[in-house]
């Protein structure tokens, strides 16, 4: 597609597949580069990123399927993700995870129907000596009980 007639994400993702097409194994950088740029992985960029790594479609698109961490839809303002990994579940993150759920309205890799939320499941924050642990867009909270948990989600619906 020619950058001058692209839409604002197309030339952005064009740009992005300029970047890591020399790249060996530039696939998952450039797909992690588009999530970080647009906040998911647009199903229309499939063809463009295939074409300029000299993949099949099929192999871009089992990528982006396989791996949770990649999203196709445009996720919620807000993105909450609880760690479900051992010392977490030890110290009471599956109460959490109901919690999460019954909050925000929503399952995992699911987006509150308000578009508020996403909640997404995590296997590890790094925080197994501070179990359980959560995090909110781009921040940790550890030790999280039921009640904080409430707390921090209160937090973000008033201030929304």
């Amino acid at each position: 597609m020619n950058s001058s007639q692209a839409s604002p994400d197309q030339a952005l993702i064009d740009q992005l597949v300029q970047q890591h097409a020399a790249e060996p194994g530039g696939l998952l950088p450039l797909l992690h580069a588009i999530q970080d740029k647009l906040g998911f992985i647009p199903a229309s960029c499939v063809a463009s990123v295939a074409q300029g790594l000299n993949l099949s479609r099929a192999e871009v698109h089992g990528v982006v399927t396989y791996y949770h961490f990649f999203r196709s839809t445009a996720p919620g303002k807000h993105v909450i993700q609880v760690c479900r990994a051992e010392a977490c579940q030890s110290c009471g993150s599956e109460e959490l995870w109901a919690l999460a759920e019954q909050l925000l309205g929503c399952k995992a890799h699911e987006t509150s129907a308000n578009g508020l939320y996403s909640l997404e499941p995590v296997y590890c924050l790094g925080l197994c000596a501070s179990s359980p642990a959560v995090q909110i867009d781009d921040t940790l909270h550890a030790r999280v009980s039921e009640a904080k948990l409430t707390r921090l989600v209160k937090s973000l619906e008033s201030a929304a």
